[in-house]
């Protein structure tokens, strides 16, 4: 079991993060935040995927008021991105935004965040300091002969001693870098003298392939060791994938429950029966339940009747037929016809008798 950092609670609109609270899920619109309606879809799009808090892009006074809309219509958290002009971060406050995220290496002068510093705690509402390796302070980059670890965590702590000074503590901050190796150095190292929550995450990491194996490889290693209390999985694209493997992440470590856990066999020259159509159909079947099952589906003799054993409910196929397996018993044999078919109407049975049954498309709260 992974013993998680104890970290400062800190509320986020109606959502808690740090302390005991669940790792939660977050990602951030790809349109211009003040076409209303295009970035309203798409907020929309992530909620029903189950993002459970937003970042907004707020380039300009036109996105800042959509930010109020946005608060009329969605029950999830809206946090503002801010670079450059602390006015922005200002009238998003006013607007109504539960969390302002500002970028210490080009908001400017000392007294424009005590400007903003000052309109966040008359709001009640947090700010989270990213760092970011590719908008780092110039004189650190001097300093460090570029965006290194040592480089990332003397801004980080530099610009959170900045905003303690004006008496502000609800602090949610992050250190990130295209780099997975950067950002698992310098986020260990400020987690190891800070109690803030940290929020994680590896920057520009790319398109879904390559992008889910960076983040993937990064988040886990910070996870397995404690750290973070929410995470953005950064894929170019769209940001619905990065709430779908957001999960999937926290869902291997045992960290969050987000459907089925579906056991396959990667298929090797043994196999006497195709279960990738099988795979696919299962898979569609169970995509809107909540239920923490685990499902095999195995293709040989090897491995799969251990597999489907050990399995809530699983199936192991051989020559024109399959085993059906659950909670390590045998059930029945049925022919290579009836396979899917059986299969299915035993999750289905399996899932009905569950007292935790619950599906997420009717769903209003999940641990």
């Amino acid at each position: 079991m992974i013993r998680r950092n104890k970290t400062k609670e800190i509320r986020i609109g109606n959502r808690v993060i740090g302390g005991t609270n669940p790792i939660l899920v977050q990602s951030m619109t790809n349109t211009y935040t003040g076409n209303i309606g295009k970035t309203m879809r798409q907020i929309r799009k992530l909620i029903r995927a189950d993002c459970e808090i937003v970042r907004v892009a707020v380039p300009d006074i036109e996105s800042c008021k959509a930010i109020a809309l946005f608060k009329k219509k969605v029950h999830i958290p809206i946090i503002a991105d801010i670079h450059f002009d602390y006015r922005l971060a200002v009238r998003a406050i006013e607007e109504g935004a539960d969390k302002i995220r500002i970028n210490p290496g080009n908001i400017g002068k000392k007294a424009n965040i005590k400007k903003i510093v000052v309109k966040a705690k008359n709001a009640g509402i947090p700010l989270r300091i990213g760092v970011n390796a590719g908008s780092l302070e110039k004189e650190l980059c001097r300093k460090y002969g570029g965006p290194v670890p040592d480089a990332l965590v003397e801004s980080t702590l530099r610009n959170v001693e900045i905003v303690e000074s004006f008496g502000f503590h609800d602090i949610v901050i992050s250190i990130k870098s295209s780099s997975v190796l950067d950002t698992i150095d310098a986020t260990i190292k400020v987690a190891r003298v800070m109690d803030y929550p940290i929020h994680l995450g590896i920057t520009e990491s790319g398109p879904i392939a390559s992008g889910t194996i960076k983040s993937a490889a990064g988040i886990s290693v910070l996870l397995h060791r404690g750290i973070g209390d929410t995470i953005r999985v950064s894929l170019t694209g769209d940001p619905v994938s990065e709430v779908v493997v957001g999960y999937g992440i926290l869902q291997s470590l045992n960290l969050r429950v987000h459907g089925p856990d579906i056991i396959s066999c990667p298929t090797c020259g043994r196999m006497e029966v195709d279960i990738a159509p099988i795979v696919k159909k299962v898979e569609q079947r169970t995509s809107n339940l909540c239920e923490n099952i685990k499902i095999a589906i195995m293709g040989c003799i090897v491995n799969g009747p251990g597999e489907a054993r050990i399995a809530d409910i699983g199936i192991a196929c051989g020559k024109g037929a399959a085993i059906l397996f659950k909670k390590g018993k045998i059930v029945k044999k049925v022919s290579e016809k009836e396979m899917l078919k059986t299969f299915l109407d035993e999750i289905d049975t399996l899932v009905e008798k569950s007292p935790r049954k619950q599906r997420k498309d009717n769903k209003k709260s999940r641990k």
